[in-house]
């Protein structure tokens, strides 16, 4: 999908100089999308962002939003741009309960598919019957082990 397949990212002697960053932007549909290199149906875009449709909706009025700076994952985004893209989806979340009736939105980080932060709003109807996440249950002291995992790493 990105032109990346078969490129190892460990310090393998033909990729330690290798930069990485820089191929993912250029190979990255997102930034090509910002720069107006591959259409989309465009939903809203200020100075900062841009919020368009899914190509591949779960629902109708599936939206992405994404910053027009390049970065690859959330974590990585400076504090500024995580506070405002939260803020615009409210402001979107808001304009697809008015306008397609909807019951709520469902907000999604997830960013493995395409190497460029973005943020998913679906819509959804109470009795929709789209299926959740698949869900486990921890067993004995999984949970605080885990829990004690993350918490250290803070």
């Amino acid at each position: 999908m990105n032109g990346l397949a078969g490129i190892g990212t460990r310090g393998t002697e033909d990729t330690k100089n290798f930069d990485f960053a820089k191929l993912y932007m250029e190979n990255c549909i997102f930034c090509k999308i910002v720069k107006k290199e591959i259409p989309c149906v465009k939903v809203y875009e200020d100075e900062n962002f841009l919020a368009f449709l899914d190509i591949e909706p779960v629902m109708d009025g599936h939206l992405l939003i994404i910053p027009k700076e390049h970065v690859v994952w959330m974590q990585d985004a400076e504090d500024e741009t995580i506070s405002e893209i939260f803020k615009l989806s409210k402001k979107l979340m808001h304009a697809q309960k008015i306008s397609l009736g909807c019951d709520y939105v469902v907000i999604s980080v997830v960013g493995k598919d395409v190497p460029h932060f973005h943020v998913h709003l679906i819509p959804r109807l109470l009795n929709d019957k789209f299926s959740n996440w698949p869900t486990k249950k921890y067993q004995g002291e999984e949970a605080n082990k885990i829990a004690e995992k993350i918490s250290s790493a803070l």
